[in-house]
């Protein structure tokens, strides 16, 4: 645990919490705020492209994707963000949500300008746009390398503990039956490939974030007395105006943009693999389908969470020293334990069992995620070795699934604190490589803007005219489209 602080302590530092601030914002203006100009756009896109052999359709990419980014973080995450950093930590998420979604553009339309299509399936993500993009394969190898370790190993015990502890707390069912349980279930997924974990989210996914957010609003209503305090509380905590809250403004803004982008993902570097896995018919599209699951992810489930627990007060907030600011809940640990007592305020007895059954959902489809984000790092990886990838991928999936068991037993602070080392990880790989292609980024919203512009229904995408070179998928996706029309 001291060698997994002391990482911590490094990879987290301030710099790590401005660059992700930082480039959210550099993205956002220069390309003159898309994740407001184009919320419409957004969502018609999300019905507008079906699956195709070698491809996902948008909304199963964006499922696979949301399915990543609404995990424990929504839940779990929240509550740590609040007892660490106080209300004000909330403000810090929606911030980083808001500006995030710039990034999660960026990443996601570069995702698709350098995807390849490996065994039948699109595949692709940072690896391979800083290999074609950068010219710099030895740094691809770098990210995925890191994704392996972050998503094979690190993260999936974050996810785990937590349904665990939510199940223990709600039902007494013993951490190890849970982890053999979910192991057993993720199984029969994961061994069916992309295309079952992309059908399997686009079922799971609407559901469980619509069925949450809906108790979240009824919690809201019945204390609706109490929602100007609490949005007084999390402005003024966020900006160190609060007598209470004050004295741990940077804890604050440390809290939120390190939980926020744990929950959304945001310049993270994993949501562009699920992007890149769709059939699209130009980058942006997925680059604004992935933004809108920035905005599902914070803005709205963990703005649920939120503000259930603040509505309600239950939490407690410490100082970084350990001493108590807000003890409103004496003796209860951070963690879903928060949101359970929530929900508990509105039917007493109910709160522990939905959120466990909440969570059981977020994380499921999370943890799938996670190993198509795994997989797709092992693709990269290997390819062209002699070794054959499906005996890989099997390997791949019993580390996996020992890791997600092995959560499950293990400490939640130790669990944490790999989890973040992780993020960090690979955010700062990410966000410096994403920097250095901000112009080919920039080409592709322009492109797409002025076909829209020009009165083109269905903007369509050339690399070449573009100057983009090593962009070679979309001679074969454009002769394929072309081939269909003609028929």
């Amino acid at each position: 645990m001291a060698l997994v602080n002391a990482a911590n302590g490094i990879i987290w530092s301030n710099a790590l919490v401005y660059l992700c601030l930082g480039a959210g914002v550099y993205f956002s203006v220069l390309m003159r705020f898309p994740q407001v100009r184009h919320v419409k756009r957004m969502v018609k896109l999300l019905i507008g492209n079906e699956a195709s052999e070698t491809g996902v359709s948008s909304f199963q990419s964006f499922a696979m994707a949301l399915g990543g980014r609404v995990g424990t973080g929504n839940i779990a995450g929240v509550a740590t963000a609040i007892a660490m950093g106080g209300p004000g930590a909330v403000f810090w998420m929606w911030a980083i949500a808001f500006l995030g979604a710039g990034s999660a553009f960026i990443e996601a339309a570069l995702a698709q300008v350098w995807k390849e299509e490996v065994n039948g399936e699109y595949r692709g993500g940072p690896a391979y746009y800083f290999e074609k993009g950068l010219n710099a394969k030895w740094y691809g190898m770098v990210f995925a390398v890191a994704v392996v370790v972050s998503c094979g190993l690190f993260l999936p015990g974050v996810q785990s503990n937590s349904i665990a502890t939510a199940l223990t707390n709600a039902f007494a069912i013993p951490p190890a039956v849970t982890g053999a349980g979910l192991v057993a279930v993720l199984a029969l997924i994961i061994f069916g490939g992309v295309k079952r974990i992309g059908k399997t989210a686009e079922l799971i996914v609407p559901f469980m974030a619509i069925g949450y957010i809906i108790i979240a609003l009824i919690i809201i209503v019945v204390n609706i007395g109490q929602l100007p305090g609490v949005l007084s509380l999390i402005f003024r905590s966020a900006f160190g105006m609060d007598a209470a809250f004050g004295s741990i403004l940077g804890t604050a803004i440390m809290w939120g943009v390190k939980r926020g982008v744990y929950s959304n993902e945001a310049g993270q570097g994993t949501g562009p693999m699920a992007a890149a896995a769709s059939e699209v018919d130009h980058p942006a599209e997925q680059g604004l389908v992935q933004a809108f699951s920035v905005y599902v992810d914070t803005l709205f489930v963990c703005s649920a969470t939120a503000f259930m627990i603040l509505i309600t007060g239950m939490y407690n907030t410490v100082r970084p020293d350990g001493t108590f600011i807000v003890e409103n809940i004496p003796g209860v640990q951070y963690g879903p334990a928060y949101t359970q007592m929530a929900v508990d305020t509105l039917i007493p007895g109910f709160g522990s069992g939905f959120v466990a059954i909440a969570l059981f959902f977020f994380v499921f489809t999370t943890l799938m995620a996670y190993y198509y984000y795994s997989e797709s790092a092992i693709a990269y990886l290997f390819r062209g070795s002699k070794l054959n990838q499906k005996t890989v991928f099997h390997g791949a999936m019993i580390v996996f699934l020992f890791m997600t068991f092995y959560g499950t037993i293990r400490t939640a602070d130790l669990a944490w604190g790999l989890g973040d080392i992780a993020v960090g990880m690979m955010a700062w790989l990410n966000i410096i490589g994403i920097i250095i292609l901000t112009k080919p980024g920039l080409l592709v919203l322009k492109d797409y803007e002025d076909q829209l512009k020009a009165g083109i229904v269905k903007p369509t995408f050339d690399p070449k005219k573009l100057g983009i070179k090593n962009a070679e998928v979309w001679d074969a996706i454009n002769k394929r489209k072309a081939l269909k029309r003609a028929k």
